[in-house]
C-alpha cells in the first residue's frame, strides 16, 4: 500500500469503524469516513476519488448494487478498488466479484490483522490490471501509426475515412481529401541514401502538421506518399491548402548533411459522401494527372460535381491565419 493515498471507509457501524479505521491509518493512508451511501457515492465519484473503498453492506441511502452500478459508469472508477463489507457471502456478491464489480468481500467478523495483506493483494491486482490496460491502449495506437514518421498508416487512415464518410452523410457536410508525394524521390534515395530520406519525410510530416486543423487527419499512404483528409472542406479549400503546402512545405530546403530543395505534386478529390475507396481512387488518379503536368502541380479530379463550399479562413495565404 502506498502512503499518503485517500481511502474511503463506508459504514454505519461504530465498532467496524472503531476496528479497522486505525488499521488504514497504520498503513500511512489518510482515511476519510462516509456514514451514508449518498456520502459514500458522492466520494467515490469526486474529481479526486479515492484509491481504495471499502463499503459496508449496510449503508443507508441508495440500494448497494444501484450504488455500485453508479460508481463503475462514471468516468475514472472503471478500476477503483472497491472492497465490499458483508454479514455472508451470497451468491449475488459472488457474481459481482466475477464480473469485477467488486475486488474482494470481507466478512463482517474478519480479524483487523488480517486486513491489510488482503488489501495489499487487492491493489496488487487493480495495480496489474491498470498496467495491462495501459499496454494494451498502447499497442492499439502502434498498430495505427507509422513506424517512421508517427503518423497514421494507410490502414487506420482509411478506417477514419469510413467514420468521417458517415458523418458526411448523416450531416450533409463535404471532406476532401489531398494526395501529394515527393517529386523524384528514388532520385534522392539513391543519392543521399535511405536515412537521409527518412529524415526527410519526418521533415515534410512536421512541416504539414503545422498547417492543418486539429480535426484533419494526416497519414502515410506509401513509401513517400500522404493523405490529407480535411472534414467541412471541399474542392476549393484543398486547392488552397495544397498551394499553402506547394509554397510552405517544399519551397524552403531541407538539410540533409547539405541543403537540398525538393517539390511534390498534389491529387485532389471530394468525397460527396461515396465510399472513401473510391474517392481515394479519384485522388491517385488526380495525382497521376498533376505527375504528368510536370512537378509542383496540383490538379483536381472533377467528374463529380462541386459541392461548393465557402473557403475556410484557416486557409489564409497569411502564415499561422487560423
Amino acid at each position: 500500500m502506498l502512503a499518503n493515498e485517500t481511502y474511503l471507509l463506508a459504514s454505519p457501524d461504530p465498532v467496524l469503524l472503531a476496528a479497522l479505521e486505525p488499521e488504514l491509518a497504520a498503513c500511512g493512508a489518510r482515511v476519510a469516513v462516509a456514514l451514508s451511501a449518498e456520502a459514500a457515492m458522492a466520494a467515490l465519484t469526486a474529481a479526486r476519488p479515492p484509491a481504495l473503498a471499502l463499503l459496508d453492506i449496510r449503508l443507508p441511502g441508495i440500494e448497494m448494487g444501484q450504488l455500485l452500478a453508479a460508481v463503475r459508469a462514471h468516468p475514472g472508477t472503471e478500476r477503483l478498488p472497491i472492497v465490499l463489507i458483508s454479514d455472508s457471502v451470497t451468491q449475488e456478491w459472488s457474481d459481482r466479484m466475477m464480473e469485477g464489480i467488486i475486488d474482494d468481500l470481507f466478512p463482517r467478523s474478519i480479524d483487523p490483522p488480517f486486513l491489510r495483506p488482503r488489501l495489499k493483494a487487492v491493489l496488487r491486482a487493480s495495480k496489474t490490471a491498470r498496467e495491462l490496460d495501459l499496454l494494451r491502449d498502447t499497442a492499439a495506437v502502434n498498430t495505427q501509426l507509422d513506424r517512421l514518421t508517427g503518423i497514421y498508416n494507410r490502414e487506420a487512415l482509411l478506417g477514419m475515412l469510413f467514420r468521417e464518410t458517415d458523418r458526411v452523410q448523416r450531416m450533409k457536410s463535404s471532406l476532401c481529401l489531398i494526395l501529394f508525394d515527393v517529386d523524384d524521390f528514388g532520385h534522392w534515395n539513391s543519392t543521399l541514401g535511405a536515412a537521409a530520406c527518412d529524415d526527410l519525410l519526418c521533415q515534410v510530416v512536421s512541416r504539414t502538421n503545422r498547417l492543418l486543423r486539429s480535426y484533419d487527419l494526416l497519414g502515410r499512404v506509401g513509401k513517400d506518399e500522404f493523405l490529407v483528409a480535411m472534414p467541412g472542406c471541399g474542392n476549393m479549400n484543398a486547392e488552397m491548402l495544397a498551394e499553402r503546402l506547394r509554397q510552405e512545405v517544399f519551397s524552403e530546403p531541407y538539410f540533409l548533411g547539405e541543403s537540398i530543395r525538393v517539390s511534390a505534386c498534389f491529387g485532389i478529390a471530394s468525397s460527396h459522401g461515396r465510399s472513401p475507396v473510391v474517392v481515394l481512387r479519384e485522388a491517385e488518379q488526380a495525382l497521376q494527372c498533376a505527375k504528368a503536368e510536370g512537378p509542383e502541380s496540383i490538379h483536381c479530379f472533377r467528374e463529380s460535381p462541386e459541392a461548393g463550399a465557402l473557403p475556410e479562413t484557416f486557409l489564409s495565404q497569411f502564415p499561422g491565419a487560423w
